[in-house]
């Protein structure tokens, strides 16, 4: 086989892996599904402030779900999840198409946002097992993080021009996921023999659920409603009870309580989590800012979501580069930093101005057997932190905002709150994450063995 490279497995059985020119297929076709996957989130976000809500349905779907991606993808394997996620966008996303009115789009946004929990930790997942550290998975995660400004920013754009893409997106869905499937090397399950943890399963993702439900209903209906209190104390128990489960019961737990012992693995999630809160609070809130506030059409907004394509890719890039080259606590401090500052100008933002992160970092903490569970967290911390940190913010903005009467107060406390978590975030970043400069080419003895 002159074309495949071999290394030795556990069982000292020759494992071959893809060609060159199959790998980058791989790495261009899979990371342009997280492309196609973004476009309905900027879509979303700019499609009027209704339509809105099916964003919303998305987020809770994809990170309480989320969870539980990785390990099935561990079990029946990575590609083959992988494969059935892309199906199942596709199919929701066609019939979001045929959706006539918002309840039925949020229904077919919600069912559509579990396509994405299976797809993103066995993207991310496949990522960091087909490619062992170094430059090529630098590259890897580089672009299916530039991936997602460069969808947000398309999609924002797009649908102000026309509305309705449901068909089209399904479209372009089929045509990425279709060689995504066929580019994806084959690969045998990290635990063929394993089981899932389905009560586990149900206790994290219902406490998800449940909670992110309550922070986003809670600006709805008031913390007064019987059932808010209700259900934020049925959350906490669903989460106590699966932290008993998980580390007292399960046989072969959803979430391993031995990946926290990864260095600074703990510490790093927080600060993640925070980060993605205050980023959501900030695209959401300067969104509704200059539609609300400065009176901007669809398209202008749209195009004024541009630079965040130029920059994001550039970030993502210069992410990959620095990775090597210095800690990562300085690459992740000078994300927090970046999410803050934003903040802060959207606190401070007057009522008329004229308009002119983190890429994965926790992946190269854990070792090759847990690289399905480590994407399932950081698809949970991106999907779950935007969804919650809006539920968070919309609390504090309906609490501030005079009755409806001073919108603008309102968004800036938002922002505040938004400020408050990014300060958190770098305080963490200074205080407890220590992760030296990842500068590995290729797997490692223990790593191969395990």
């Amino acid at each position: 086989m002159p074309n495949e490279a071999i290394y030795l497995d556990a069982n000292a059985k020759a494992v071959a892996t893809p060609s060159a020119l199959r790998e980058n297929l791989f790495m261009i076709f899979i990371t342009l599904a997280q492309l196609v996957q973004m476009i309905p989130l900027g879509a979303g976000m700019n499609s009027g402030l209704a339509i809105g809500e099916s964003l919303g349905a998305t987020h809770i779907q994809s990170g309480a779900f989320v969870l539980i991606g990785g390990r099935l993808g561990a079990v029946y394997g990575h590609k083959n999840i992988f494969a059935a996620g892309c199906v199942w966008w596709v199919l929701w996303a066609l019939c979001g198409g045929f959706a006539n009115n918002l309840v039925s789009m949020c229904f077919m946004r919600g069912l559509c946002g579990i396509g994405g929990v299976l797809m993103i930790p066995n993207i991310v997942a496949l990522l960091g097992i087909t490619f062992p550290p170094g430059k090529k998975r630098n590259l890897g995660f580089a672009l299916f993080s530039a991936m997602a400004p460069v969808g947000s920013a398309g999609g924002s754009l797009v649908s102000a021009v026309i509305v309705q893409l449901s068909e089209w997106k399904g479209l372009l869905g089929f045509v990425v996921y279709g060689t995504a499937i066929v580019a994806v090397p084959p690969d045998d399950p990290v635990d063929p023999n394993g089981d899932v943890d389905w009560i586990g399963a149900y206790l994290g993702v219902g406490g998800l659920i449940l909670f992110n439900f309550v922070w986003n209903q809670a600006p709805l209906v008031g913390w007064k409603s019987p059932y808010e209190i209700t259900l934020l104390i049925v959350s906490v128990l669903h989460f106590a009870a699966f932290s008993y489960w998980e580390m007292k019961v399960a046989k072969e737990p959803i979430l391993p309580f031995n990946i926290w012992e990864a260095p600074s693995f703990g510490p790093l999630v927080l600060t993640t989590f925070f980060s993605f809160m205050g980023l959501g609070t900030y695209f959401w809130y300067m969104n509704i800012y200059m539609i609300t506030i400065r009176g901007d059409n669809l398209i202008r907004v749209g195009v004024q979501y541009l630079p965040l394509t130029i920059v994001g890719c550039m970030v993502a890039f210069l992410a990959a580069w620095l990775v090597p080259r210095v800690p990562t606590q300085v690459i992740i401090g000078l994300g927090c930093l970046a999410m803050t500052t934003i903040n802060i100008f959207l606190a401070t933002i007057p009522e008329k101005l004229a308009y002119w992160t983190m890429a994965f970092p926790a992946i190269n903490t854990v070792p090759m057997k847990h690289q399905g569970v480590a994407g399932s967290l950081v698809g949970t911390l991106l999907s779950y932190g935007m969804s919650t940190g809006l539920g968070f913010a919309s609390t504090v903005e309906v609490n501030t905002f005079d009755g409806g009467k001073n919108l603008l107060k309102g968004y800036h406390c938002a922002a505040y709150l938004a400020v408050g978590l990014g300060a958190a975030s770098l305080i963490m970043v200074a205080c407890f994450i220590r992760i030296p400069k990842d500068n590995r080419e290729g797997w490692e003895e223990t790593e191969r063995a395990e």
